[in-house]
């Protein structure tokens, strides 16, 4: 008997524009360039002959099963994802999108844009809206004192600065 894994809570469906392009850019490079090319390297490998021991066929399987799954997810994906163009009118509060400024106690300062969760990616800087840290920035203003849960305890910053890029 398998375990059972209660179904995931649906992450949110915004997106930036950028993130977008780059779902569309990933879905269009896996369907007409990476697949093509596997299933090319699958029918030259079925046709030397034994299947069953055939390493370069088994893999070409494997990975064509892969970018199926991930050309699925991608292509029902971006049907509901809900692109956001707009900057709010209140600039000065945090919302989708946002890059904000936070100050920790130690005054250290770092830079975040608030993201949708297929987006997300620490190294830039992109925090998913989903994540405790962004759920805690929405709808708060420039001056305002944020405390996040976190796995050490309770941080807190301080919210330096809201920005908006045009989109």
């Amino acid at each position: 008997m398998g375990r059972y894994r209660p179904p995931r809570k649906p992450s949110s469906k915004y997106i930036t524009p950028e993130g977008k392009a780059a779902m569309e850019e990933e879905l269009n490079f896996l369907w007409k360039v990476k697949r093509p090319r596997v299933t090319q390297s699958v029918s030259e490998a079925a046709a030397q002959g034994d299947r069953s021991e055939n390493a370069e066929y088994i893999y070409g399987k494997k990975q064509l099963r892969e970018i199926d799954f991930r050309v699925r997810f991608l292509s029902k994906r971006l049907d509901d994802m809900v692109v956001v163009e707009r900057i709010p009118e209140d600039q000065k509060k945090v919302f989708f999108g946002a890059w904000v400024e936070l100050e920790n106690d130690e005054g250290q300062k770092k830079q975040y844009r608030i993201v949708g969760p297929d987006e997300f990616d620490l190294k830039q800087g992109f925090i998913s809206m989903d994540s405790p840290l962004a759920k805690a920035l929405l709808n708060k203003r420039e001056g305002d004192d944020i405390e996040v849960q976190g796995p050490n305890g309770v941080m807190e910053h301080y919210l330096n600065k809201v920005q908006y890029c045009a989109f």
